[in-house]
């Protein structure tokens, strides 16, 4: 593996660094405090011109084809300034790779151009319920066929941008009698679908610029022409995206542990004790060295598996890794970074505060750091199995 970017890499990390730096760092105070939805619409619209809502989508829809790398790169550079706004560019990118991978082909024309274009600020991935999150197979929403439609009935939770979504992935169970995990298949339901209900958006620790709800189908009728990919073979479909969607989640978490670090940085350069810059100090050295060294191991786990996803090889068991540590690893820089702040770091004066909140739900959202690590031990133990 070539750890050099190419040319086209390289330019979509500095596009995306001077967006964020131009764009969204002005405004991301602001978002966060709940008063810059309008502002945050207006980025996202800005990002899709840019060709970032369809990094790793064929160009026959409106995508950039720049692959999983230069998705991660600039999904981190974003995150450096606003993580509302990364994830929302990660989840609607993830529904785009979606549609691509599994919809016929007069969805993907229908639905793709209008999430890379930004018509549809963002995308819906519809998965989780109250009793099924870690245990997505274990879902009760579910979809009657009648005549020439589908009813849906359930709720899902914790869906991302579903107030501004312009279409949802929905998976719903179509065979109530088959096996856990066997009897689901997947939606694509427009924004606006009767029997379709937005609830009001969750109020959360972080990342308050990115709408968090409830979706609820009350009897939502869809034509039999919504359903994408097989009957009964939907579960299959989400396990599979999300293990790229976990590539998104640890380069926003490592992009906002870059920024908190970044900012921790300069500010013990110019904080003086004891007649002196407190960058001076051993015990201020040692927790910038191994936060950035954190940082870099992060940084080269994403790779790794972006790289692997891009050639088209096996990479579930990289991107749990690649997300396990990320996510982790930026939650305790993050606190490092506010650490080296001291009091201030608590103030809102500072955003060592935003950062540590937006932080924490990513080693949550995308599978659980606990979850992440079944995955890997269940990958290593079928390796071993298949070597005897």
């Amino acid at each position: 593996m070539d750890l050099a970017l190419n040319e086209e890499q390289q330019m979509i990390q500095d596009t995306a660094r001077s967006f964020a730096e131009s764009e969204l760092s002005p405004v991301a105070a602001e978002v966060d405090s709940g008063s810059g939805r309008a502002a945050m619409l207006a980025n996202l619209r800005k990002l899709a011109e840019l060709g970032f809502m369809g990094l790793n989508v064929s160009s026959e829809y409106g995508g950039s084809e720049a692959g999983v790398i230069s998705f991660s790169l600039a999904i981190s550079e974003i995150a450096k300034a606003c993580a509302s706004t990364a994830v929302t560019m990660s989840v609607t990118n993830m529904v785009a790779e979606v549609i691509q991978a599994v919809a016929n082909d007069e969805q993907k024309q229908k639905y793709i151009p209008k999430i890379c274009s930004g018509e549809y600020a963002a995308g819906g991935f519809c998965l989780t319920e109250a009793s099924a999150g870690s245990d997505p197979a274990g879902m009760r929403a579910s979809a009657v066929r009648e005549g020439n439609d589908f009813i849906l009935n359930g709720s899902k939770l914790y869906i991302t941008s579903a107030e501004y979504a312009g279409v949802f992935v929905v998976w719903a169970v179509t065979d109530k009698d088959a096996k856990k995990g066997k009897g689901i298949s997947c939606f694509l339901v427009e924004a606006d679908t009767p029997g379709m209900i937005i609830a009001p958006a969750e109020h959360k620790m972080g990342q308050h610029g990115s709408a968090t709800n409830e979706v609820i189908f009350d009897n939502c009728r869809v034509p039999a022409s919504a359903m994408m990919g097989e009957l009964n073979q939907g579960f299959k479909i989400a396990v599979s995206e999300l293990a790229g969607g976990r590539i998104g989640i640890g380069s926003l978490a490592l992009g906002v542990a870059t920024a908190a670090m970044d900012y921790g940085r300069a500010y013990v350069l110019e904080r003086e004790q004891f007649g002196q810059a407190i960058a001076n100090f051993q015990g201020i050295q040692w927790m910038m060295s191994e936060a950035y060294t954190d940082l870099e191991a992060a940084r080269l786990l994403l790779m790794n598996a972006a790289y692997l996803k891009d050639k088209g090889l096996p990479f579930g068991k990289q991107a749990s890794m690649a997300k396990l540590f990320a996510t982790e690893k930026a939650n305790q820089v993050c606190y490092t970074a506010l650490q080296l702040l001291g009091g201030a770091g608590y103030l809102k004066d500072h955003p060592l505060e935003r950062y540590a909140r937006d932080v924490r739900i990513t080693s949550i959202y995308e599978g659980t750091s606990e979850v992440q690590k079944i995955i890997i031990a269940r990958e290593l133990l079928a390796e071993a199995a298949a070597q005897q």
